[in-house]
């Protein structure tokens, strides 16, 4: 990060599995404090409420809050009549203290955005992507979309004139960016932000994104597949609460993308599930056809592979089928709440998607007589942009505990 935010120690700090040390309990209660302050909006909450709902003391909640207006996250927000006593002093979130850039890295197409602390998007950019035209032209696509970006959403802090640029890059001017989130196809290793044998891309294996992009742009950095990063974003704003009732099991769901490529993002209990080598969601290469048509990932007979030559061939039917499907393996294994659908084929077709795919899984449901009905099926909220403003999430979301985006 450019400064602390929140008392917090950046976007990949990390403590040992024995426990929380000083500094990260103090993150965390911080994290308590600030997603609060998000909830409440422009209407603020007053110290006492901000204490009874995070089992904070007072004075813990007076000595976070101080030093949230000290940094400019948080300002008075007005005075609220009390019960007894004086008017209570109600505080709110800054959304304009701090922002991230998101990026999604298509196979065809880049699309980045600039968020506030509310994730609320300030600015955005789309432009032509050749994923395979190797790293330099990755690179500098991404430099050149985060410094628009930048100089629109967050002038004049960042010099438009290229020659004016400070050495560590013009984004480095701009103090309340906290970094950028970039995600694209997997597998990759989201830990490390290593690229692997990317589908379609061998060429990209071993490749060190994260650390690439870092040298270009001058802030924190974090890489994810694009399937995590958008149900990151969803998660975060509450698409995984709408069918468990926010009870113990609030907040899973599969959020299945088919644009370029099909992929899964996991969420159990309102966080994205990785996998102990973060390679979880790999959903479009799970063979149901053996000896079936070659996939580009090397195998034969993939839901990927059968999916998108249905798309094709122009049979958007079948392709639902195949899609609802594999939904219907992943609804079985997993016993999820939801299944929401995105990416830019879904979104060319999307009662043909939602209708053929919630068939499969109300066919599967009759089958084994379940009392609750079958899983439902929806379209993910957030339309085009989703995985770029998830992206933007894995800078965001750790800052208010809603995740390990980092």
């Amino acid at each position: 990060m450019n400064r602390t935010i929140g008392g917090g120690t950046g976007a990949r700090t990390r403590t040992g599995e024995g426990g929380a040390n000083l500094l990260a309990l103090r993150s965390h209660n911080t994290a308590l404090v600030l997603d609060l302050l998000r909830g409440a909006g422009a209407g603020g909450i007053s110290r006492l409420e901000l204490a009874e709902r995070t089992g904070l003391t007072p004075q813990a909640v007076s000595k976070i809050t101080a030093r949230l207006r000290g940094e400019g996250l948080a300002a008075e927000a007005g005075r609220r009549a009390s019960t007894g006593g004086k008017p209570r002093t109600v505080l709110r979130l800054v959304p304009g203290a701090g922002h991230a850039l998101g990026v999604h890295l298509d196979r065809d197409e880049l699309r980045a955005v600039l968020v506030d602390l509310d994730g609320t998007v300030v600015a955005e950019r789309r432009a032509p992507l050749d994923l395979g035209a190797g790293a330099e032209t990755l690179l500098e696509g991404v430099a050149r979309a985060a410094e628009e970006l930048a100089a629109e959403g967050l002038a004049p802090a960042v010099p438009q004139d290229a020659g004016a640029r400070p050495p560590g890059g013009a984004l480095a001017a701009a103090p309340t960016l906290l970094g950028l989130g970039a995600a694209l196809p997997g597998p990759l290793d989201h830990v490390r932000g290593v690229l692997h044998r990317v589908t379609g891309f061998p060429e990209w294996d071993g490749y060190p994104l994260r650390d690439a992009l870092e040298r270009r742009l001058g802030v924190p950095v974090v890489v994810d597949k694009d399937t995590n990063a958008a149900a990151l974003g969803l998660a975060v704003g509450g698409a995984g609460n709408e069918e468990s009732g926010g009870g113990a099991g609030a907040g899973s769901f599969a959020y299945l993308h088919l644009g370029t490529g099909l992929g899964a993002g996991l969420v159990f209990g309102g966080g994205v599930h990785r996998g102990a080598r973060t390679g979880a969601g790999e959903f479009g290469h799970q063979v149901v056809q053996l000896d079936g048509p070659p996939c580009t990932c090397g195998a034969r007979g993939c839901i990927e592979a059968l999916c998108l030559a249905a798309v094709a061939r122009g049979d958007l039917a079948e392709a639902a089928r195949v899609l609802g499907t594999g939904a219907a393996n992943l609804a079985g294994l997993l016993d999820i709440d939801q299944v929401l659908l995105g990416g830019r084929t879904v979104a060319a077709a999307p009662e043909a998607f939602v209708q053929g795919v919630g068939a499969v899984l109300d066919a599967r449901a009759r089958r084994e007589g379940g009392h609750d009905g079958a899983v439902p099926v929806r379209l993910a909220p957030g339309g085009p942009r989703g995985v770029a403003e998830g992206a933007a999430q894995l800078l965001l979301a750790p800052l208010f505990g809603r995740g390990d985006g980092g």
